[in-house]
């Protein structure tokens, strides 16, 4: 063997012994109605501009925004395979009863024995086993919740969206809070982000709200069903706290659930309108600045 030959055949060891490259994704998981193109992480249909600035190598997570949660929970799972298993790691941000699919995903399944993937996936959006070795569950950095739906909405309960969206079924309060352990985060943070400009529901849903969705689900508030609560300008109702600490009146929010933002200022209502609006647009930011 000549001395080339053998030099090629080092650096082919060597390469074949060094480990993958790591690398941060962050993955958007889209919430009631849908719009993206399953299985096409790079469709962000659903939030706005594909060329806005999402965090760092932003994924499209997309469902169809209208079945049971559980029905659909397996793309959520391709997609924590392919992207946060081996070296890599993910941050996410979830929008409405996005905050419900990764909520049941890490309650049921997060503790579940995984194989490591390599983050190309095909046209289905599931990715090949890397070296056929395992871990436990997932690499998540944290949880954004823009507007979180995991306490459900008064909406579903009253029925003011359509009865043949069995998604509606999953979103009425008792149901959602029933739906799986809202303790059971794995450890991984649920940062929460509640809006407060809600005008058309006022009188259905408590206290403050984005239009859809009231403070008891935008802030983690534990609990078999929905309650009021406010701002501390608003003196009719127990504040929302910030933070992890419970709320005024003694009420806790599930466990590592924190209000990261409390809209103040009512500025923010629950709709993206196909441009990262919304309190969608706080969140946006949070993750420009810290998912890198």
């Amino acid at each position: 063997m000549t001395k080339p030959q053998r030099l090629a055949i080092a650096v082919l060891l060597t390469l074949l012994a060094a480990p993958a490259m790591a690398a941060n994704f962050t993955l958007w998981i889209n919430g009631r109605n849908g719009g993206g193109q399953i299985g096409n992480y790079d469709s962000f249909t659903y939030w706005g501009p594909a060329s806005t600035a999402a965090g760092v190598n932003k994924k499209a997570v997309n469902w169809d925004g209208k079945s049971h949660i559980a029905e659909q929970n397996y793309l959520i799972r391709n997609a924590l395979d392919c992207f946060c298993t081996g070296n890599n790691w993910c941050y996410i941000a979830v929008h409405s009863a996005g905050d419900l699919m990764i909520g049941y995903t890490m309650a049921n399944y997060g503790g579940s024995t995984r194989y490591k993937k390599n983050p190309q996936p095909d046209a289905s959006g599931t990715c090949s086993n890397s070296d056929g070795t395992t871990q436990t569950g997932w690499n998540i950095k944290w949880i954004n919740v823009a507007s979180g739906a995991g306490g459900g909405s008064e909406l579903a309960d009253i029925g003011s969206w359509a009865v043949s969206d069995v998604l509606t079924q999953d979103l009425k309060t008792t149901t959602a809070r029933a739906l799986y352990n809202h303790n059971a985060t794995r450890a991984v943070s649920f940062n929460m982000f509640a809006g407060a400009k809600g005008t058309l529901y006022s009188s259905v849903l408590p206290g403050q709200d984005d239009e859809v969705v009231a403070y008891h689900s935008t802030g983690g508030v534990s609990g078999s069903s929905g309650a009021s609560f406010c701002n501390p300008s608003d003196w009719f109702c127990n504040d929302l706290t910030l933070g992890t600490a419970n709320n005024e009146g003694g009420s806790a929010k599930w466990s590592y659930h924190t209000v990261k933002f409390r809209d103040d200022g009512e500025a923010y209502n629950h709709y993206t309108n196909g441009a990262w609006g919304g309190i969608v647009s706080v969140v946006r930011t949070d993750v420009v600045n810290n998912a890198r």
